[in-house]
């Protein structure tokens, strides 16, 4: 009987989803019988660990489909209309802009949930017998950027030759690759900040948006910056090599590894759960995930995958222990009420 009430009930919804298709002026709505979210190389391990559980939670439901496409192309596909054809959810590592949110509203997309489900931390390190850095935006992105402010190549070779108050210690910084989401991070929440202290800057991004992009957030490739993969343990072994060497790097990385490394501060604030989960941290930044109300009912296990979210985002939750930074109890109570009551955006006060 329950294999007949589970056919039923996923016969309903992939109907009432083809409705929602057709309403929405798309393509033929047809079905489907599997969650799919798109988005943030960021937030997608944590995602995956949550189709995880809920599928271990749900016998009989399919492992949800998600897909790493950056937080834009996922807002753009998210943002495309209501229906089978497109994704249910869109995993971001930063708010929907609110050019994006009246792309939505253009195509049909009109309720859309929005859900906090964590912070993340951009760590910088040096071994314990390191310089003793203390850093900036500013001094991260001229030490780092292939052209800074456009003037062009980067000659600096030691850290005070970026700022005489810093160590005349070689400038040599072991990182993420260009494909990661702390990559990412780091043009986002370091680069950028630290090109936009030049006001020309400012301005060359209202006349040019590729050009200020490639000026504040490409960096140097003579070797000052080195691309370490995706594995970090090469990265603290490097640094047990070089102790004058900078290591960048996610929070949890660094949390893991205090025996052996010691925090870099930025603008004075060292990286802490605090620090990070509150958003003092400049290197910290809120995680969403934006969800179709429309969808809700249309496809099977979508509200007990956003519960099961729901169930692990607390400091000793599973995806904590996957490296995830919590959000502030206020935060989690209000994104908690949110994966109940289903209330929208009403994007009032997006930018």
């Amino acid at each position: 009987m329950k294999h007949i009430a589970l056919f039923a009930a996923t016969a309903m919804a992939a109907l009432s989803l083809a409705g929602c298709g057709q309403q929405s002026g798309g393509a033929a709505g047809g079905t489907r019988d599997q969650i799919r979210a798109v988005g943030s190389s960021t937030v997608y391990p944590f995602a995956t660990a949550i189709a995880e559980m809920f599928v271990a939670s749900n016998p009989g439901m399919k492992s949800p489909i998600i897909e790493s496409t950056g937080t834009g192309g996922g807002m753009k596909l998210f943002c495309q209309g209501v229906g089978a054809q497109f994704p249910d959810i869109a995993n971001a590592s930063r708010r929907i802009k609110k050019s994006e949110f009246e792309d939505c509203q253009k195509n049909g997309v009109k309720d859309i949930i929005e859900i906090q489900v964590g912070v993340d931390g951009l760590a910088f390190a040096e071994s314990k017998s390191g310089p003793g850095l203390k850093l900036t935006p500013k001094i991260v992105y001229e030490a780092l950027a292939a052209n800074p402010y456009g003037k062009g190549p980067n000659k600096a070779q030691s850290w005070k030759d970026v700022d005489p108050s810093l160590p005349a210690t070689p400038i040599s910084v072991f990182g993420p690759p260009s494909t990661s989401g702390t990559r990412d991070s780091l043009a986002e929440l370091i680069l950028t900040k630290g090109c936009e202290t030049d006001p020309a800057m400012k301005a060359l991004k209202e006349k040019s948006e590729d050009e200020f992009k490639a000026t504040c957030t490409r960096v140097r490739e003579d070797g000052k910056y080195v691309d370490s993969g995706e594995n970090d343990n090469l990265i603290v072994q490097k640094l047990g090599a070089n102790p004058n060497a900078l290591g960048v790097f996610g929070y949890s990385f660094l949390e893991e590894n205090k025996d052996m490394l010691k925090d870099v501060s930025i603008n004075g604030v060292e990286a802490t759960y605090e620090t990070v989960s509150t958003g003092q941290y400049p290197g910290a930044r809120p995680l969403y995930i934006y969800v179709k109300k429309a969808h809700m009912q249309a496809i099977p296990g979508l509200q007990a995958y956003l519960a099961a979210f729901a169930a692990n985002w607390n400091p000793n939750g599973a995806l904590t222990k996957r490296g995830m930074v919590a959000a502030p109890e206020d935060v989690r109570k209000a994104s908690t009420e949110t994966v109940k009551s289903l209330a929208v955006l009403d994007g009032s006060q997006l930018k």
